[in-house]
Parts: C-alpha cells; sequence; structure tokens
C-alpha cells in the first residue's frame, strides 16, 4: 500500500512539473514573438538594480501599509514552501519528517514557518478587505472588473486555504507524535516546534489515532496538490510576476527615462545625410535593394521588442501606474495597467492561434484599435510617472511611444494640432507659425 502510495504521489508530482513547464515554455516562444533587443550592458549595475527592486522590494514600501504587507506575505509564502522539499522527499520515499535529524534547528524552521503562515493568513484577509470593502482607487477602475478583480481575489482564496492545510497538517501532526502513533513518533522526542498550530489541538480532541491519520493525510495531500495546482494556475493570473519580476527588472531600461530610443534606420538615414563624402545620386547597392523596409513602430505586438512582452507577463495589475497618472486623474481614457494588460492579452491571443495552426495566421486583428484605442495613446502626456511608479521595472510608455510613432510615421495619422506642429518644426525651425527672421519681432515692440 506505501509503495502504490508513493507512486501515486510521484505520478501527480511529474504531471504538475511537467504541465508547468509546457506553460513557462510558452511564455517564453510568446515573448520571442517580439524583436530582439540587447540589454547585456552594464551587468553589474543590472544586477544591483535586481538585488535591489525585485528582491529587496525597495519600490514596494513607498506606499507602507501595502508595502509591508506585500513583503510578509512573499516572503513568508516563499520561506513556508521550503518544507515543500521535505513534503516531496516524504512523498517519493514513504518516510515522515525525514529532515527532523536537524535536531533545533529543525524545530526552530517549523517554528517560524508556522508563525510566517499565521501572519500570511492575516496579511491575505487585509488584502482582500483593501480590495472588496475599502474599495482603493485603483482597484475599482473599469479595466480591473470581471477576470483581473476575480483573478486577484482567486489567489488570496488560494494562499488563505493553504496556510490552513499548512496549520492543520502541522496540529495534527503533532497530536500523533503526542499519541505515539505508529510513523509518527520520533526516537528523539517531538520533531517540530508548533506554536500556531498547538492552539487548534482542541479542534481534534477526542479523535482516535486513525481518524487523526486520515485528517492529518488529507491536510498533506491537499497542501502539496494545491501547491502545484498554484504553481501553474500563475501562467493565468497576474501572479506570473512572482516568477518574472527578476529577469524583468534585470532587463529594464538604465538610461534616463526621458530618453527617446531612435530607430536604427532613421539613425542610418540621418548619418548619411550628415556625410559630406556620401555621393547624393549613387544608386542603392544590390543587397540594400532585396532588405525590407523597417516598419516604423508598432501596431501589433510582434512589432513590440521581446523586453515589452516580458513587461506584459510580469504585470502584477496592481494599478499604482495608472493612480499615479496625470491623464487617468483627469478623465482621460488612458491607463498604463490597461496598456499592459490589452498586450497580455493579444500576445496569448497570438500565441492561442501559433497553439492550434503551428504558426501565426493573420486574425485579421491588431493590437491598435482592437485593443488599445488611439485616444489612449494621445492621452498620453508622457511624464514618465507610470514608469516611475512600478514596483517591479515595467515601462508601459515605451509601447505608447511605439504605437504613436506607427501612427504618425506610417498612417500619418497624428492629431492636427501635433500635425501643425510637426509641420512648423519642418519649414520655421520652430513649433510656432513664424519664420526664423521674424521670431525676434515681439522684442521691438512696446
Amino acid at each position: 500500500m506505501q509503495l502504490i502510495t508513493q507512486l501515486i504521489f510521484l505520478i501527480v508530482l511529474v504531471a504538475g512539473i511537467t504541465f508547468f513547464i509546457r506553460n513557462i515554455r510558452r511564455v517564453i516562444r510568446n515573448v520571442k514573438l517580439g524583436r530582439k533587443v540587447d540589454r547585456s550592458d552594464n551587468s553589474g549595475e543590472r544586477w544591483a538594480k535586481m538585488g535591489r527592486i525585485a528582491i529587496g522590494q525597495s519600490k514596494m514600501v513607498k506606499k507602507p501599509v501595502s508595502g509591508i504587507l506585500h513583503i510578509i506575505v512573499y516572503v513568508g509564502f516563499i520561506i513556508i514552501n521550503i518544507e515543500v522539499l521535505e513534503i516531496i522527499i516524504d512523498g517519493i520515499f514513504g518516510t515522515h519528517r525525514i529532515l527532523s535529524f536537524l535536531g533545533g534547528f529543525y524545530n526552530f524552521l517549523i517554528g517560524s514557518f508556522e508563525i510566517l503562515a499565521l501572519l500570511v493568513f492575516v496579511g491575505v484577509i487585509i488584502f482582500w478587505v483593501r480590495r472588496n470593502v475599502i474599495n482603493i482607487y485603483r482597484f475599482v477602475g473599469s479595466d480591473l472588473k470581471g477576470w483581473p478583480k476575480n483573478d486577484a481575489n482567486y489567489i488570496l482564496y488560494f494562499e488563505m486555504v493553504l496556510m490552513i492545510l499548512f496549520l492543520v497538517m502541522n496540529a495534527t501532526d503533532y497530536q500523533l507524535q503526542l499519541n505515539g502513533a505508529d510513523h509518527y513518533a520520533q526516537e528523539a522526542g517531538i520533531a517540530g516546534s508548533f506554536p500556531v498550530s498547538q492552539y487548534l489541538l482542541p479542534l481534534f480532541e477526542g479523535m482516535s489515532s486513525a481518524s487523526l491519520i486520515i485528517v492529518e493525510r488529507t491536510a498533506w495531500w491537499l497542501h502539496i496538490i494545491g501547491i502545484l495546482i498554484f504553481l501553474n494556475y500563475l501562467y493565468y493570473s497576474k501572479h506570473l510576476h512572482i516568477l518574472l519580476a527578476f529577469p524583468n527588472v534585470f532587463l529594464s531600461k538604465l538610461t534616463p527615462k526621458g530618453e527617446f530610443d531612435n530607430l536604427q534606420s532613421v539613425t542610418n538615414e540621418v548619418k548619411l545625410m550628415m556625410d559630406p563624402d556620401a555621393d547624393p545620386y549613387a544608386a542603392p547597392s544590390e543587397e540594400g535593394d532585396t532588405d525590407v523596409p523597417e516598419k516604423f513602430g508598432a501596431s501589433d505586438v510582434m512589432d513590440l521588442n521581446q523586453v515589452q512582452l516580458l513587461n506584459s507577463y510580469t504585470c502584477t495589475e496592481c494599478g499604482r501606474c495608472t493612480a499615479e497618472c496625470p491623464a487617468n486623474q483627469t478623465g482621460k481614457k488612458l491607463s498604463p495597467r490597461k496598456i499592459m494588460m490589452d498586450t497580455r492579452d493579444r500576445l496569448e491571443e497570438v500565441g492561442e492561434i501559433i497553439n492550434k495552426k503551428g504558426k501565426f495566421e493573420d486574425d485579421g486583428k491588431q493590437l491598435l484599435d482592437d485593443y488599445i484605442l488611439r485616444e489612449e495613446l494621445w492621452a498620453c502626456t508622457t511624464c514618465n510617472a507610470c514608469v516611475e511608479a512600478c514596483p517591479v521595472g515595467i515601462d508601459p510608455l515605451s509601447i505608447i511611444l511605439d504605437m504613436r510613432r506607427y501612427l504618425v510615421m506610417e498612417q500619418s495619422a497624428a492629431p492636427n494640432e501635433l500635425a501643425i506642429s510637426m509641420t512648423n518644426i519642418e519649414n520655421n525651425g520652430a513649433p510656432w507659425p513664424y519664420n526664423q527672421m521674424d521670431r525676434l519681432n515681439w522684442a521691438k515692440e512696446n
């Protein structure tokens, strides 16, 4: 019977990990649909930034309440799952608390896990209240209705249940050790310290060892299966940032936030124009004739670069970007959070076509207009508040600018005011409708 249980555990474990790997490979494949971008420079600065922002959570604590709660839940949940290593070993080899040979250190670990589990449980409840009762501004936007709102709640429920299962498992295990039950009793005494779950013992008072074993095994199985389900749910959830925040911060821009990226094709053209030795009448090279003209800007996800697509998968949907956006605050349609969510939705749609047909076939849709409206793009003030606010280094502004670039350079579809300004710059060297000779006439007026 024990061998059958071990075999079932191994099958469940392999199935869960295999499905997770499949989903992660899909994420990688979808991200690679974007244009390549070189972010291999300044590796030391990038590692330091990742340590400071992704690991150190330095941007999270700018909002102290949610920041501290997030650190407790995040760190607690990760550390508690160290015990999953022991559960996996016990499940494969049919042992029980195999790491208990660590003695006092093991007791310290289990006790710490229980305290963290309680803190995580309390933190998750507070998060739920903030989202569903207090109705904080950034959690009530129109872009956070339906699935995004439900998804956030599902994760909170999941974490609460996992913490309860963890404490019930420990409480019944503790009682079985006290009872001296076979397979649970330890020669060296009680294995583990139970500062929280010991207060659950009255719930199991009077139960036989056989009944306690059923409860303990049920909680044990549901706990590990729940973790595997949670792991695979990440792909369908905003909580994919748990894994992607680290590479996303590492690959984020190090240049000044206001610095505009130049298209290489345009840069080459300008250099040619400025080259005094260049022959303006020279025929294009044969090699140049075969090159496909570069598309200016982006109208769909394949036109964005790989870091921008990684940004879309990393978005936590926390709404800090939208809450800081001056356009959004004044009632404009723009929501930087929605820009990232729309990009991910479109990327997933493209990925599903590839899953079904083996390659992407035009579905008559694109990111521009079908997901992101032009009104949203032109509402942006390019102030970089959204970039500064993001706790995981996401850059919604870069996507907005690339899509604006497409509208201007490919479709000549700039708003009338901007088109007039650009015409004036071209003709007069300034955005005002005065030629250069008349520019200082104002100084002569009385």
